[in-house]
C-alpha cells in the first residue's frame, strides 16, 4: 500500500507538471472547401496517458470486462495509443467518415515505441441511412460516462463496433448488423473453447443480427431503449438470443448530469467487452447454452465550474451460467486547460469476483488530451 501511495505522489507531480505546459493556440477543425461544393474535414485528438496499476490483477492499458489474470502487479505505463485521426468528406447530403486510433499492436517499448494504426469507423451516411462500420445501434453513445480510462466501465457497457446497415426515421432506428458467435473463453476457464475447434467451428451466421432502438429527448435530457435479436449457431447450438437495453443521460443540478445503462438478456459480445461469451458449456449439465448477462452502470458528472469537472461512476457485469462477477469504479477530476485541451487525474479499481476468485487492482491515471 505504501508503494501505491509513493507512486500516487509521483503521478501527482506528473499532473502538476502539465500545468507548466505552454498554452497551445486554439485549433479549429481543418476544413477544405472544393469548387464543386464538396467539403473535407480533419479531426481527432492527441492523448497522453500515465497510468499506475497496483494489486493482484495484471496490468492493462485500460480495463475491459475480462479477467486479465492473477498477477502481483506494480507497474507504471505511459502511452499515446488512444490518440486518433479522422477524415470526413461531405458531398451533397451524404457524408463519408473514416477514423483510426493506435491500439492495433506493434513494436516494443525498448527503442521506438512504434504502434500500428487500427480502423475504428468507416461509413457513409445521410439523414436516414448509415452504411458501414461504426458503433452498434445497440450502443448508447450519449449515456457513456466521461472517464480518462479508455471507455470507462466497459465491463458494464453495451460497447461494440461493427459493419451494419441502419435506417433512422424520427425517433426510431433499425439496423441489420454483422453476425458473429463468440464462443471462446477469456483464458480463465468455463467455456472450454466452445465452437473454436471441431466440426462446428464456424463463428459466422447465415443471417444478420437485428437491432431496433427508440430515442427520447427533452428538456430533462435523453434516453433510449433498444432490443437485440440474433442467432447463435456455433458449437452444436442453434438458438435465438435476445437482449434489452435501457440507457440515458438525465439533467441534474445546474449543469450536472446522471448517465446510466442497464442491459439484460443474452447480449453476449454486445455487452461487457468479453465479460461474457455468446455461448458456454454449462459446468453442471455439460450442455452448450447461450449465456445470460446482467450489466449496469451509473455515473454522476459534477461541473464545479467552467474550468473544472468530475465524474464518479460504478459499473458491474454478471453472467448467469459461468458466474462471472466483475466491477469497475472510479472518480476523476478534469481541468479544461484551453478550449481544445484537458488535463485530468482518475483514481479507481477493477474487481474480479468470479466464483472462487477475489482479485482486484487499483489504478491512478493522469491524462493530457488535445482535440484537433
Amino acid at each position: 500500500m505504501n508503494n501505491f501511495i509513493k507512486k500516487t505522489a509521483v503521478l501527482g507531480f506528473l499532473l502538476m507538471g502539465t500545468s507548466f505546459i505552454t498554452t497551445v493556440a486554439n485549433a479549429e477543425a481543418l476544413e477544405l472547401d472544393f469548387k464543386n461544393g464538396d467539403k473535407m474535414k480533419f479531426g481527432g485528438y492527441l492523448k497522453v496517458d500515465a497510468r499506475y496499476v497496483n494489486g493482484n490483477l495484471n496490468y492493462q492499458d485500460y480495463w475491459i470486462g475480462n479477467n486479465p489474470g492473477a498477477v502481483e502487479t506494480s507497474k507504471l505505463g505511459l502511452n499515446v495509443k488512444e490518440s486518433r485521426f479522422n477524415i470526413s468528406y461531405i458531398h451533397n447530403d451524404w457524408t463519408g467518415f473514416i477514423e483510426m486510433d493506435f491500439y492495433g499492436g506493434g513494436g516494443n517499448e525498448i527503442i521506438s515505441n512504434s504502434v500500428n494504426p487500427r480502423l475504428r469507423h468507416a461509413f457513409v451516411k445521410n439523414e436516414n441511412w448509415l452504411i458501414g462500420q461504426t458503433w452498434s445501434t445497440f450502443m448508447p453513445l450519449a449515456a457513456l460516462v466521461e472517464s480518462l480510462d479508455f471507455g470507462g466501465p466497459m465491463v458494464a457497457e453495451g460497447f461494440i463496433r461493427q459493419v451494419q446497415i441502419r435506417y433512422t426515421v424520427g425517433n426510431w432506428q433499425f439496423a441489420i448488423e454483422n453476425a458473429q458467435t463468440f464462443g471462446d473463453t477469456d483464458g480463465n476457464g468455463g467455456s472450454g473453447n466452445v465452437g473454436v475447434t471441431g466440426a462446428n467451428n464456424d463463428p459466422d451466421s447465415n443471417i444478420p443480427d437485428i437491432v431496433a432502438r427508440y430515442n427520447f429527448k427533452g428538456d430533462w435530457g435523453q434516453a433510449s431503449v433498444a432490443g437485440l435479436l440474433r442467432k447463435v449457431d456455433q458449437g452444436g447450438i442453434d438458438a435465438t438470443a435476445t437482449a434489452f437495453s435501457l440507457s440515458g443521460k438525465i439533467n441534474a443540478v445546474g449543469k450536472d448530469d446522471i448517465r446510466f445503462q442497464l442491459t439484460l438478456g443474452e447480449s453476449g459480445r454486445y455487452a461487457g467487452v468479453t465479460l461474457a461469451t455468446d455461448i458456454v458449456v454449462d459446468p453442471v449439465s455439460g450442455e452448450t447454452k447461450a449465456e445470460k448477462t446482467t450489466a449496469w452502470y451509473v455515473g454522476y458528472r459534477r461541473m464545479w465550474s467552467d474550468e473544472y469537472r468530475s465524474t464518479i461512476f460504478y459499473g458491474n457485469g454478471e453472467t448467469d451460467i459461468l458466474r462471472h462477477d466483475r466491477s469497475h469504479y472510479a472518480v476523476n477530476l478534469i481541468r479544461q486547460y484551453t478550449p481544445n485541451m484537458i488535463i485530468g487525474v482518475e483514481l479507481g479499481k477493477y474487481v474480479v469476483d468470479d466464483q472462487g476468485l477475489d482479485l482486484d487492482s487499483s489504478y491512478l491515471q493522469t491524462s493530457v488530451k488535445f482535440t484537433l
